[in-house]
């Protein structure tokens, strides 16, 4: 009987080593660009680059071509969601407004949440599934999903109990990190994870991976991992950093640096 209870000590001991043990996570550097650029907002697979400049115009750069988009009545572009590149949204925080551009950066659509009923104070914006975007309703402290065709709610979470620091979503998952934890929600609004914040700053998401940063660190949540991990990396300080597949972009100093991650 002793043995018995010594073998499955052993068992569980392995097990729990097993599941708790770290992978080695690396991003190598490969190659840079110069970028003029005030922000960057995504990079696709085939190297299209979106981003703003100075004048707060939106780009959308190709090998062949560069469009544009302006609307200076709005000022500063918050964000960009570029996860949907037929339909894009730019966020402009100081006016409480999202316009919805298609993938020529023609305008599809522009809600204004100052005359939306009820009224919304919208303090952070980010991509659903159909005609819906993550909305952070500030007054209220909750996520909510909304349809910007009917102008409707299609759900509301639980309020959060500390200050928002960044959002990011797809048509599956939706990423808001607090100052005390990042929490993971379905389409249904549903919470399926809840991690302390162990520093992180902002995120960058995309399909498999999701990236958060502090000053001068990158680490990953993988997905459907609970266990957030380190990567290893050149030392610097991280401005703007996104996330493409397996290649991680760091912008800073006008160079958009390109890293490629090795998962092992």
């Amino acid at each position: 009987m002793q043995k018995l209870v010594y073998l499955f000590l052993f068992f569980s001991l392995f097990c729990f080593s097993q599941e708790n043990k770290q992978r080695y996570i690396s991003a190598t550097l490969k190659d840079s660009i110069k970028v003029e650029a005030k922000a960057v907002f995504g990079i696709d697979t085939f190297g299209t680059l979106y981003y703003a400049t100075e004048n707060n115009s939106f780009h959308k750069k190709t090998k062949d071509t560069i469009i544009t988009y302006s609307n200076f009545q709005l000022g500063d572009i918050t964000s960009a969601n570029i996860f949907n590149p037929l339909k894009i949204n730019l966020f402009y925080q100081d006016f409480n407004t999202v316009v919805i551009l298609d993938n020529r950066l023609a305008e599809i659509s522009k809600i204004d949440f100052n005359t939306v009923q009820p009224y919304k104070n919208v303090s952070f914006v980010s991509t659903g599934f159909d005609n819906t975007l993550w909305l952070f309703n500030q007054d209220f402290q909750y996520l909510e999903l909304y349809d910007y065709k009917s102008r409707t709610i299609k759900l509301k979470t639980m309020p959060v109990q500390s200050q928002v620091l960044d959002l990011k979503s797809d048509y599956n998952y939706c990423y808001l990190l607090t100052e005390n934890h990042l929490y993971v929600y379905n389409y249904f609004g549903s919470l399926l994870q809840k991690l302390k914040n162990k520093g992180y700053e902002s995120l960058a998401f995309n399909k498999a991976h999701l990236l958060l940063k502090t000053l001068d660190k990158l680490y990953i949540l993988e997905k459907n991992e609970s266990q957030i991990q380190p990567i290893e990396h050149p030392k610097m300080l991280i401005n703007q950093f996104l996330v493409t597949n397996e290649s991680v972009y760091i912008y800073d100093e006008k160079l958009l640096r390109h890293y490629q991650l090795k998962i092992e």
